[in-house]
């Protein structure tokens, strides 16, 4: 058992299998960050139409308040309690749209790292097959053409916190506001 696996891990192949192997990851992994990308815009932009949506409810229940005569500061708790569950609502759904986001940027940064090393492997093996004299048929150590999955530190993840924090932040600033707003309409 242990021959084989001594064997194993001495295990060459020529140069152009190697070649065509690094080419055909670096393929792929440029492939997946193309299209990581394209997900992640289309979710940023589902993301603004839940904005506008929610821009445009606000302005309507605030519209609403101002306009209406039969409302008084009693009656405050309805809007309020509209408001409460109307960013909720919109609190979920974005936490979710973000959650995608995230988990995409996540995906097409471990693609970008993977695509950086296949391509460093990569222009190695073409620096030392041009160092080599023309006649070599050397071949290529799997260590060399096997590229493992990369993936970013644990500190790319408080880019993520950072950005939740913003929306959140953001989410709460216009409860206040519109809550408030909503009393001083009504009762003053």
């Amino acid at each position: 058992m242990a021959e084989y696996e001594s064997s194993h891990h001495n295990y060459a192949i020529p140069k152009e299998t190697a070649l065509q192997a690094l080419n055909t990851i670096i393929q792929l992994h440029f492939e997946k960050t193309l299209e990581k990308k394209r997900a992640v815009d289309l979710q940023k932009k589902e993301l603004w139409k839940l904005f506008q949506l929610f821009f445009l409810f606000l302005a309507l229940v605030f519209a609403a308040q101002v306009q209406s005569p039969r409302l008084q500061c009693r009656h405050c708790w309805v809007p309020i309690g509209l408001l409460t569950l109307a960013h909720l609502i919109f609190y979920v759904s974005v936490a979710q749209t973000l959650r995608c986001i995230n988990g995409f940027k996540y995906q097409r940064r471990c693609h970008k790292l993977t695509l950086g090393l296949a391509t460093e492997r990569l222009r190695q093996i073409r620096m030392r097959m041009s160092s080599v004299v023309a006649g070599g048929g050397e071949d290529v150590v799997r260590d060399d053409y096997e590229i493992h999955y990369q993936e970013p530190p644990d500190a790319y993840f408080g880019k993520f916190k950072r950005n939740w924090a913003l929306h959140f932040g953001f989410l709460i600033i216009i409860y206040m506001f519109m809550v408030s707003s909503s009393v001083v309409v009504l009762c003053f």
